[in-house]
């Protein structure tokens, strides 16, 4: 077990270590296709990444209930 000054160094050198990791892993796919999804339907709670696919999605789906004020206009 380290004592002293050699116990902060290793602490210092393993907090470095740490934020390199945690830089390095920082750009996933699964974060980057988390953070397009913007759209949520109020109806089901699924999301869509663009509005076009949003009204597209709320036609098909949800055809009796009314149209969103966002999707007014959106040309699908």
């Amino acid at each position: 077990m380290a004592r002293g000054h050699q116990k902060i160094q290793s602490q210092q050198k393993n907090a470095k270590k740490q934020a390199e990791m945690k830089k390095a892993k920082g750009h996933d796919q699964k974060t980057a296709a988390k953070a397009a999804l913007v759209f949520t339907c109020a109806v089901c709670k699924s999301q869509m990444p663009d509005p076009k696919t949003f009204k597209q999605h709320f036609e098909s789906k949800h055809p009796k209930s009314p149209l969103p004020p966002e999707l007014e206009g959106v040309e699908a």
